[in-house]
């Protein structure tokens, strides 16, 4: 049953990465981009977005540890 479980939270999970909007590009994560790298925050659907990521994820990340221990 945990297998199960685990394989809907990584559909889900890959879904909500995949969902994500991502503005950065390869210059930014090399600390290239000037002014184009600034923070900003998340408003409204991305922020649920971003939060239903995180809980999917440490979900995802109990029932793996769940499933090594029985």
């Amino acid at each position: 049953m945990l297998s199960y479980i685990q394989i809907i939270l990584a559909v889900l999970l890959s879904v909500l990465i995949l969902i994500q909007q991502s503005e950065g590009s390869l210059g930014a994560a090399f600390g290239g981009g000037g002014m184009e790298s600034t923070a900003r925050t998340r408003r409204g659907p991305e922020l649920w977005i971003f939060r239903g990521t995180v809980i999917i994820a440490s979900l995802f990340v109990a029932s793996t540890i769940l499933n090594l221990l029985y």
